[in-house]
């Protein structure tokens, strides 16, 4: 077997098409020889090493080789699939936020159980939990599981902060089917496409004042940092405290009037669209504009998705960084949500488009986020 590894690693980058190594790794597992599938991609991981990134038939035949790994039911599986990973992870994370989406769309819970006693690093496990939470499993109820998610020794890790069930706010969340060969996903939802709010033209609109902060700007945009730091995207992200309480019907106006970069030129030729939008809807947009990605990447995946959507929807809201989220799911629940949108020469009018803002109980403060990315 060893040297039938060796001559796939050696001709590799010399092929037009790697289909027939593909082909290999089918049969292979087909035989139950899941343990092949990973011997080659440790192999092809330490032949190329920093290189492998600029070379396409091994970034096509490692993806090959975990997606199938990881999508197949089967013995062992997942034991070759979480060595495959633990032997070629990313220092980075993102191959563990990877090959933990793929296990939890695929496997069962208590398959999954042997990640948090054999080959998988920490990262993984934390991300494995949500990516399992996310789709509605038991995960303190799964034996070898349970204890690892109640312990408290992982608390420090960012992930730590989000429940182990799944909120009322976050319902069913959208999330992604993969297979040997490929996958699908939702693109994140137009918010303004909602229930029209009509303005009045002769509706009181309070005087604003400006308050964004660097800190409150970044965790607006939580959810969408990743279409601008890896894709085309563009942001803005702000708040503002109201001199009066701000009606429904003033949304609108109030909207057209804080000088917003994305509204520039909505208005009397421009239409602007104004949808009330609740929260489970708002927390939705958000995590497919995080989990997904924009245009040009495949954004964080579904845990760190699932925590940059609470982050955005805290800061939306008003919450502290770092409150429980049962606190920010009330908030929320408090505050008036709205999706906008409008045909200006800011938003790319693409597929990516987003447009929300939260006006807070007592109506003296709103928050917006909006983004926009193109292929």
């Amino acid at each position: 077997m060893a040297d039938r590894i060796q001559k796939i690693v050696t001709k590799l980058p010399d092929l037009k098409s790697v289909t027939d190594v593909w082909k290999v790794a089918d049969r292979s597992l087909a035989r139950g020889d899941a343990a092949f599938l990973a011997d080659l991609g440790i192999a092809l991981a330490g032949a190329y090493g920093s290189d492998a990134g600029r070379i396409w038939q091994y970034r096509s035949v490692f993806d090959y080789l975990l997606r199938l790994l990881a999508t197949t039911s089967g013995p062992g599986n997942v034991a070759q699939a979480l060595r495959l990973v633990s032997s070629a992870g990313a220092a980075d994370g993102k191959l563990d936020r990877y090959a933990a989406s793929l296990l939890a769309s695929s496997q069962p819970a208590k398959e999954l159980a042997v990640a948090f006693t054999g080959h998988a690093t920490e990262e993984l496990r934390a991300c494995l939990v949500h990516e399992l939470v996310l789709r509605g499993a038991g995960v303190m109820e799964t034996p070898g599981i349970a204890g690892w998610a109640m312990s408290p020794h992982w608390r420090h890790h960012p992930l730590g902060w989000l429940p182990l069930a799944l909120s009322d706010v976050e319902g069913q969340p959208d999330l992604p089917s993969y297979g040997a060969r490929g996958g699908s996903h939702s693109m994140p939802y137009d918010p303004s496409a909602g229930s029209k709010v009509r303005g009045d033209a002769g509706a009181h609109v309070p005087s604003a004042e400006e308050t964004t902060t660097e800190a409150a700007a970044k965790g607006i945009g939580a959810a969408v940092a990743n279409w601008a730091e890896e894709s085309n995207g563009r942001i803005e992200a702000r708040v503002f405290d109201l001199a009066a309480p701000l009606e429904a019907e003033s949304v609108p106006s109030m909207l057209l009037g804080l000088g917003l970069e994305c509204l520039k030129g909505a208005g009397k030729k421009t239409a602007l669209s104004v949808a009330a939008c609740p929260p489970d809807q708002a927390w939705r947009v958000l995590f497919a504009a995080a989990s997904t990605g924009g245009a040009y990447n495949s954004g964080i995946r579904g845990a760190y998705g699932r925590l940059a959507a609470w982050q955005s929807l805290a800061s939306l809201s008003g919450i502290a960084e770092g409150d429980p989220v049962e606190e920010v799911e009330a908030r929320a629940r408090e505050c008036a949500w709205y999706g906008f949108g409008a045909e200006t020469k800011w938003f790319e009018r693409v597929a990516w488009d987003i447009g929300l803002a939260a006006v807070s109980p007592e109506r003296r403060r709103l928050a917006m986020l909006a983004a926009t990315d193109t292929d």
